[in-house]
């Protein structure tokens, strides 16, 4: 048996336009060959794809269930053609992107539905590790590009870009001392404060320590479902609170210390030394574009690298 993408596609053709003649203005041929094309894919079948028996060709139950596989292999040869497209563009096979939870994930459905248009035949995986798990992925290489909260050391191999600026709150449960009261900073060090954990143990874990007892815990959504019980109190994001299912038990004191809401900025980084193709490029500009905060960003960076983000002690 032997079975030409040519048969397929006259098939495909003469089964998606309605007739044999339509199906050949479609494809910019002869009606007498798209007629032998399909009449030689059904002797090489050994089955009938389409009745003839009135005006215009019908499929058979035969037809109907090889127009399915009959698409799917037109289909994975424009994808072999489309991949090979991409090896000649010296677009990249696979990327890994790793991305702090800091940012908001409602912005990255539609900036990744946009890549996926844009370079359908790209492997991606993402990662959400916290804090400075994310610049060690891009430093090892085991990630291409990492967003994550600016650090106050970055190692030098590390190119980086401030792309926005997130709000954090301090958040309790309805529950806790400190729901009903205007609270300062000496309330809160008496107090179980329950911190995000990356799973280094550098200066980043600890910037936002205030309490004497402390709880870590390595997921922002996690953090909120303990503080919503009474646990402690923590430190979250605007966006994480918003969308978080404990949001109605969860309170936002007023504080009595000014620099809040605090904002963290949130950069892109990368390795100065490994190369960038044009899909880890496009992914850098669309970031760089995005602007996370807004008029929080433009307030914000004129703070600088050194002391911005800071808790006091």
């Amino acid at each position: 048996m032997s079975i030409s993408l040519d048969q397929l596609q006259a098939f495909v053709a003469a089964a998606e336009h309605g007739s044999f003649s339509a199906a050949a203005r479609a494809l910019k041929k002869a009606q007498s060959a798209v007629s032998t094309q399909i009449a030689n894919l059904e002797t090489d079948l050994g089955l009938t794809l389409f009745s003839r028996e009135g005006r215009n060709p019908v499929l058979t139950p035969a037809g109907e269930r090889l127009l399915l596989e009959a698409r799917v292999m037109l289909d994975r040869r424009e994808h072999l053609i489309g991949v090979a497209r991409s090896f000649e563009a010296h677009v990249e096979q696979r990327l890994v992107v790793a991305i702090d939870e800091l940012y908001p994930e409602s912005e990255l459905g539609a900036l990744f539905a946009d890549f996926a248009q844009r370079f359908p035949h790209v492997e991606l995986e993402l990662l959400f590790p916290l804090m400075e798990d994310v610049t060690r992925l891009v430093l090892a290489g085991t990630a291409d590009l990492g967003i994550s909260w600016r650090q106050e050391i970055l190692p030098t191999e590390l190119g980086f870009q401030t792309i926005g600026w997130v709000p954090i709150r301090m958040v309790c449960g309805r529950d806790h001392p400190l729901a009903g009261q205007r609270v300062d900073w000496e309330d809160l060090k008496r107090h179980r404060q329950i911190l995000v954990a990356a799973r280094s143990n550098g200066p980043e874990k600890h910037r936002l320590r205030v309490a004497a007892e402390v709880w870590w815990i390595e997921s922002h959504w996690v953090i909120l479902e303990m503080v919503r019980k009474g646990i402690g109190w923590a430190f979250v994001s605007d966006h994480v609170i918003a969308a978080s299912p404990a949001r109605p038990d969860l309170v936002t004191p007023e504080l009595q210390f000014d620099d809040f809401d605090l904002p963290v900025a949130l950069e892109m980084v990368w390795h100065k030394q490994r190369p960038c193709g044009p899909a880890a490029q496009w992914l850098r500009e669309r970031f760089a574009a995005a602007r996370i905060g807004g008029a929080v960003a433009q307030a914000a960076s004129a703070a600088g690298r050194a002391g911005t983000g800071k808790i006091r002690s």
